[in-house]
């Protein structure tokens, strides 16, 4: 018997890539596009409120590429997690507040809105 160990990846199992070497973008999802338009609508729907969490979003969701350039998966893999947490938070905001601008409508809310600004603009 030889003492030589069977070349690497061999035996049908993948090699693992070495720590540190860049892992090809696309092999952990890091959900960008839905962190925009979570954040576009948590903003038009819900203002500010909204429009947090997509940004907090948006900024694992960038983090996800850089951590896969560096080798990073555990950390790509985190973020993405964290990404889509954000996500998952925008749009469940922008829901409610559509719920909400389309229950106003409906109540009559946009006609107090106008009489508040007309009271506005006459006592200035």
């Amino acid at each position: 018997m030889s003492s030589i160990p069977p070349p690497p990846g061999s035996y049908g199992t993948p090699e693992a890539p070495l720590p540190g070497s860049p892992i090809a973008p696309g092999t952990v999802p890091n959900h960008l596009a839905w962190s925009i338009v979570g954040t576009v609508l948590g903003f038009c729907l819900c203002c500010l409120i909204g429009a947090v969490p997509g940004i907090v979003a948006l900024v694992f969701s960038s983090k996800v590429n850089t951590l896969l350039g560096q080798g990073d998966l555990a950390g790509a893999q985190r973020a993405s997690n964290t990404a889509k947490t954000w996500c998952i938070v925008a749009t469940v905001l922008a829901a409610i507040g559509l719920l909400l601008n389309v229950l106003s409508f409906f109540t009559g809310g946009t006609e107090q809105y106008q009489m508040l600004l007309e009271q506005l603009q006459n006592a200035s």
